[in-house]
Order: structure tokens, then C-alpha cells, then sequence
């Protein structure tokens, strides 16, 4: 047939991948996961415990206010309202507990904010521990001290 194109068809198999290939593959997506996935779970803890400092921090500032206007006088979280403070945060490691001050005068100062406990204690290596001045290893609950700041407990 002149004119007529030839058109060769094989019958050869498509190539894909074999089971030794797809095996590597799937074990070196276990091991980076393997290794990535703590990172990203202490990344978390570390962000978590950076957030609580910082509403203790604001619920000290919101004191301090308070007691620049009243004389002195240092209160509880739930007297702490507008302007002083606009709305209690919430401990962000255990999801709807409320801090609390401690405002009989101690050691500590006047007050201390403490959270309900719970952190990573491994997010807590840089903090001074409560009553001492040995980095915290052990320590779980984050505390706002009016003299000394962030300490652990």
C-alpha cells in the first residue's frame, strides 16, 4: 500500500517501578519523619511555653497597673478588668484553665502568677527554678514572680 503511513505497535511492557525501588523509597520517608517529626513536637511545646510566659507577663503588667491606680494594692485575676486588662487569657497548655495570682506578699514580692502546670519540662532548661538559682530540669509550672520574673517550679 503506497501512501499508507506504517504504524509499528510493540507489545512491549510499560516499565514501572519495582518493589525493591518502591521499599527504599517508603524507608527513607520513614526515617525523615523519623527524625523530623520530634523536632516539629518540641518546636510545638517550645511555642506553647513561650506563649504562657508571655500572658503571664501581661497579667503582671495588668497588676502592676492596677496597684499604680489603687495605691498599692494588689488584687485577684477577676477583679483585674477593663482597662487593665481587656479578657483573662487561658493557659494554653491545659485548654481552659485560668491562671492565678497569688498576691499574699512572700519571697517571690507581692504577687506571683502562676499557670496550672503541665509544660514539657525539656522547654524549661533556660528558666531558673523557684527558690534557687539552678536552671530548671524537672519543673513542669511556669510562675511570674513580681521581683524575679519567669521562674519554674
Amino acid at each position: 500500500m503506497e501512501g499508507s503511513a506504517d504504524i509499528h505497535v510493540t507489545n512491549s511492557p510499560h516499565r514501572g517501578f519495582t518493589l525493591i525501588e518502591l521499599m527504599i523509597v517508603i524507608a527513607i520517608i520513614s526515617i525523615l519523619a523519623a527524625i523530623l517529626i520530634p523536632n516539629f513536637l518540641h518546636a510545638r511545646s517550645e511555642s506553647i511555653t513561650s506563649a504562657c510566659e508571655m500572658n503571664e507577663k501581661m497579667i503582671a503588667t495588668a497588676e502592676e497597673e492596677y496597684s499604680v491606680d489603687n495605691g498599692g494594692l494588689y488584687v485577684a485575676l477577676t477583679t483585674l478588668t477593663t482597662p487593665y486588662i481587656t479578657s483573662v487569657p487561658t493557659d494554653p497548655v491545659k485548654k481552659g484553665n485560668s491562671y492565678s495570682i497569688n498576691t499574699s506578699s512572700g519571697a517571690y514580692g507581692s504577687y506571683e502568677v502562676s499557670d496550672s502546670g503541665g509544660h514539657d519540662s525539656t522547654t524549661l532548661l533556660q528558666v531558673v527554678q523557684e527558690g534557687g538559682s539552678a536552671s530548671c530540669s524537672a519543673c513542669t509550672t511556669l510562675l511570674w514572680d513580681q521581683n524575679s520574673g519567669v521562674r519554674g517550679k
